[in-house]
């Protein structure tokens, strides 16, 4: 069993749509626009070795934490490589100024840095 796709709500679908192809180099498909619920529409961002995330968007979305969809999830993490690539998409997250915490080893024993999407929802880059 695998999981299939991650989905996030996402006020600005074009700001994730491009975050996610500059960050990680993933491909979209084209704007999907539901013909069932009116104003829903979603892009699927296919990002290497077949982790796929839904940005999804709905006219009266809300931010943060209120109403029954809300922009956002906990975190997500994604192992680019090793820790030289970790380190490497995140001087490119300094370049963009999107790193919250800047590569590190956790007292967990992992290679990470944080980075913010354009919506401000974390992730976490890894090592392998």
């Amino acid at each position: 069993m695998k999981i299939c796709h991650v989905a996030l709500w996402t006020r600005d679908p074009e700001a994730q749509r491009a975050f996610w192809q500059a960050m990680f180099g993933a491909n979209s498909n084209q704007r999907h626009l539901s013909k069932n619920r009116p104003g829903f529409a979603s892009y699927f961002m296919r990002v290497r070795e077949g982790a796929t995330i839904e940005l999804m968007t709905l006219p009266e979305l809300e931010a943060g934490q209120t109403g029954q969809e809300m922009t956002g999830w906990a975190h997500i993490a994604i192992a680019p490589g090793d820790e030289h690539q970790v380190d490497e998409m995140a001087v490119r997250a300094a370049e963009s100024g999107i790193v919250i915490a800047p590569p590190r080893r956790t007292g967990d024993g992992f290679d990470e840095a944080i980075i913010r999407d354009p919506d401000g929802n974390l992730i976490e880059l890894v090592a392998e």
